[in-house]
């Protein structure tokens, strides 16, 4: 069972739900340490003091914000946790939105919420009113040093909490538009939907792997055991402008319908 990261309580009105808070992901990479190419030598790095010139643990170390004029206030986990914020310990309910009204932009990390002894039958109404209502709460938490946004949503028999970023943290994506005024013929845009319709099915997110980490593994494992690196399949697609949008469309759309019929004959046979 994960160690949950937080605890403290959600807060809605003068109802407390006492809870604990657990990562809801987690990190699957293949993972690696910096090497000496030449040897396989584990790199070492030391964290040294620029003004004693004292090797230092991590116990050693705190948070230092330095100032324009160069002046440094060191923060302790001591200062961390002694900040003057309510919702260090409380997530409080700011307001009950629409679950459609928040732009999934907005969100970050998600987590699952458990209920304390003491606050299983208000976690179970909060559940319950969120789901028949189909609203979520936003709330604000500090977490990992940082207050956040957040949402609380129910899923199933679960609240979710998903940590949002501030509206100042949001880049604004006029520079990414196309720089010219483009237009599709009729045509075009109803091979296009020809396409989507080839492509069009419901989301399973079992049926996906990740490719990159499943191709990784094979080389490492070919790299310990000694053995000829696995050849890679050659997928380079062509580079350059589309010269002729409608046949590359009709060329798609003829290659997706192949293989969803390949795929339906795997799946009868």
């Amino acid at each position: 069972m994960p160690r949950a990261i937080w605890n403290g309580s959600i807060s809605f009105g003068l109802v407390t739900i006492p809870v604990k808070l657990y990562g809801a992901t987690q990190d699957n990479d293949v993972s690696f340490r910096q090497v000496h190419q030449a040897d396989g030598g584990r790199v070492r790095y030391q964290r040294v003091c620029e003004v004693c010139g004292q090797v230092l643990q991590w116990e050693d170390i705190a948070k230092g914000f330095e100032a324009a004029d160069g002046r440094m206030a060191v923060l302790t986990d001591e200062d961390f946790d002694a900040l003057p914020l309510t919702s260090l310990k409380t997530v409080d309910v700011v307001q009950f939105v629409d679950a459609d009204e928040i732009d999934e932009s907005y969100l970050q990390k998600s987590y699952f919420l458990e209920p304390q002894s003491t606050g299983m039958k208000p976690y179970v109404l909060l559940r319950e009113a969120l789901q028949k209502q189909d609203k979520v709460a936003v709330v604000k938490v500090a977490l990992r040093n940082r207050e956040s946004l957040a949402l609380v949503r129910p899923k199933d028999d679960l609240l979710l909490l998903h940590t949002m970023y501030w509206p100042d943290e949001l880049r604004e994506g006029d520079f990414a538009r196309p720089s010219e005024d483009v237009t599709v013929s009729d045509a075009e845009l109803e091979m296009a939907n020809l396409l989507i319709a080839q492509l069009e099915g419901s989301f399973d997110p079992d049926a996906f792997t990740d490719s990159y980490r499943e191709a990784l593994t094979e080389v490492v494992e070919a790299k310990l055991a000694g053995t000829p690196m696995p050849e890679s399949e050659d997928r380079t697609r062509p580079e350059g402008d589309v010269v002729d949008l409608m046949a590359t469309l009709k060329a798609s759309v003829e290659a997706a319908r192949k293989r969803r019929e390949a795929a339906a004959q795997d799946k009868a046979s």
